[in-house]
Formats: structure tokens, C-alpha cells, sequence
């Protein structure tokens, strides 16, 4: 397992769920990582655990929403490990879940930063260090809310996430000539702590034609797939992977 051997990626929301089963799998497929999530305890725990199995792992902690969280991931990827090839942009947050004219400005606001301008921050800082190397590919995590259906109560999340499309879109536009790759995945649901109680994971899995929610790691080996060579000549796309949610509405 080594189509990532000799790259550099940056993992945002590392240290649980999707953005840890991807760690992992980067891990194990030869990346060196740089980590980032909000809480130190957690996220320094995954990174230690890379670190027992041989990986090579640094962990960053920040928020996201903030400009000088991308700036320390950024010249971590270039101090720890010489530069950056790889970048899966996963962190986020769901916000307030209520009617659209229920909702706040602030939370409005918020539940942006967390989600979209948080990768336009993310873009600005890690486009110039990829560009270093030659190019890269910048994976961002968005769902099928708010892109193939709208769910009730989740308006605000639904826009923000699809904006990420834009993002990508403009991304390949300005860039991709000099070999900056951009997509989006697109979860559907997924068996994580934001996926709710088990009520609500069961809700979730009858959206879907194959009647269940994914594993945190059947995300993840998409995410390899955009962020690896098997990838080559996929750039500005939407890449489902939601067991057949988008298909069947």
C-alpha cells in the first residue's frame, strides 16, 4: 500500500470520523500528515497512533473558520515534511437545525465560516505551497444536502455545503492548467457523532438504495481515490459516494 509514498497531505477534522479513517488510510498508503482538529487531546492521540505504525504524522490544532489555522497547517506541511501535494479540507459543522426563517444571522454566519469560507481559507494558503511542487489535488468534503435533495430544518448547512461546488469549479478554472486538482465528495450518510442517535442513523440509511449509512473508512478510500494518481483526470467534479441517495429521489 504505497500510491501515496512520498507525498504531503493536510487532514482537517482528523481526529474522529471521516477525517480520521482517512488519516489512517493516508497513513497506511505512505503520506506524511499534517492534523488538524479543534480539540488537542483527541487529535494529538491520532496522530500518535500513525506515529506507533511507522507513519509520519504532525498535528495542528485550530479552527478552521480562522486564517491563521491555515497558515500554521501550511508551513507545518513545509517545515515537517518539505512541502504539500494533497489537501482534504473535511472539517465542518452541521448549525441549527430549524426552519430557514428560524434561523439567525449569527448562526447564518457561523455555520458559513465552518463550512465554506473555511475552504476558501483553506484554498488561499495551500494552492501557492502545491503550486511549489508542481501541482496537487484539494479534496473538500461536502454532502448531499443541499446539492441532490433538501432536507427540513437543514436550509443553512445545505447552502453552505453546496457552495463548496463553486469553490471547486473556480478553483479548476484558475489553476488547473498548472496542475492544481479540486474536487468535491459528496457523503451521504455516514455512521459518525453528527449522523445523530440511532434513531436518527436509521432514518438516514432508508434515503439510501443500498438501505444503510457508510463507514467512516468507505469515505475515506473515496477520498483516496480523488486524492491519488488514480484520479489523474478528474478535476472540478462532484463525486457522489451515497450508496445511491442522489439516484433514487
Amino acid at each position: 500500500m504505497s500510491s501515496l509514498r512520498n507525498k504531503v497531505a493536510i487532514v482537517t477534522g482528523a481526529s474522529s470520523g471521516i477525517g480520521l479513517a482517512a488519516a489512517n488510510l493516508f497513513a497506511a498508503e505512505g503520506a506524511a500528515l499534517v492534523l488538524n482538529a479543534r480539540g488537542s487531546e483527541a487529535l494529538e492521540a491520532a496522530a500518535e497512533a500513525i506515529r506507533r505504525q511507522g507513519g509520519k504524522a504532525f498535528a495542528v490544532v485550530g479552527d478552521v473558520s480562522q486564517p491563521e489555522t491555515h497558515e500554521a497547517l501550511t508551513q507545518a506541511a513545509l517545515r515537517e515534511f518539505g512541502g504539500l501535494d494533497i489537501a482534504i479540507n473535511n472539517a465542518g459543522l452541521v448549525g441549527p437545525i430549524a426552519p430557514l426563517a428560524e434561523i439567525s444571522v449569527e448562526a447564518w454566519e457561523a455555520t458559513l465560516a465552518a463550512n465554506l469560507t473555511s475552504a476558501f481559507l483553506a484554498s488561499r494558503r495551500q494552492i501557492p505551497a502545491m503550486l511549489q511542487r508542481g501541482g496537487g489535488s484539494i479534496v473538500f468534503t461536502s454532502t448531499f444536502v443541499g446539492t441532490s435533495v433538501g432536507i427540513p430544518g437543514m436550509g443553512v448547512y445545505g447552502a453552505a455545503k453546496a457552495g463548496l461546488m463553486g469553490l471547486v469549479k473556480g478553483i479548476t478554472a484558475d489553476y488547473g492548467s498548472q496542475g492544481i486538482r479540486a474536487n468535491a465528495l459528496l457523503p451521504g450518510g455516514v455512521d459518525t457523532a453528527m449522523a445523530g442517535d440511532t434513531a436518527q442513523k436509521e432514518w438516514a440509511a432508508g434515503l439510501h438504495a443500498l438501505k444503510r449509512i457508510a463507514q467512516p473508512e468507505e469515505i475515506a478510500q473515496a477520498m483516496l481515490f480523488l486524492a491519488g494518481p488514480m484520479s489523474s483526470f478528474v478535476a472540478g467534479s462532484a463525486l457522489y459516494a451515497d450508496g445511491g441517495n442522489a439516484a433514487v429521489k
